[in-house]
């Protein structure tokens, strides 16, 4: 199993790709019981797990282990991998890695939602110039 879904600037396939060095299509999916909070001073979220709510992403389907590595490194230590249960737009489920805030770093997850929309407007290009893709 090396499906991944993503929640957040992995979502831009652009992004998605100068991280892990695949050209590669996502597709729309929901991950349910965990919410999707600003992480306080950046312009990326996490997620935590949250019994009633449900976040929106992009699902990616067979990685290689190569680019598992390469994500695991982008994510670092304030992520966990972890397998999670994934809902297609068509109703169908399958189980895909996800990155999940370690519990530790709580503290920094702002309480409103992570608007993606506001993202894709104002801080991808802020993400962009910190993370330019060569640094990926």
């Amino acid at each position: 199993m090396n499906h991944c879904f993503t929640y957040g600037s992995l979502m831009c396939e652009d992004i998605f790709a100068a991280v892990t060095g695949l050209d590669t299509r996502g597709v729309d999916a929901r991950l349910d019981g965990y919410s999707r909070h600003p992480v306080i001073g950046t312009d990326y979220p996490a997620i935590r797990l949250t019994a009633a709510a449900s976040v929106p992403g992009r699902l990616y389907f067979d990685l290689t282990p190569g680019a598992i590595e390469r994500l695991d490194r982008f994510e670092g230590d304030e992520y966990r991998r972890e397998v999670v249960k994934i809902t297609l737009a068509d109703g169908s489920h399958c189980d895909a890695w996800v990155y999940v805030f370690d519990t530790t770093q709580h503290h920094r997850l702002g309480e409103a939602a992570w608007d993606f929309d506001r993202f894709l407007r104002t801080g991808k290009a802020r993400f962009m110039q910190r993370h330019p893709p060569t640094s990926l």
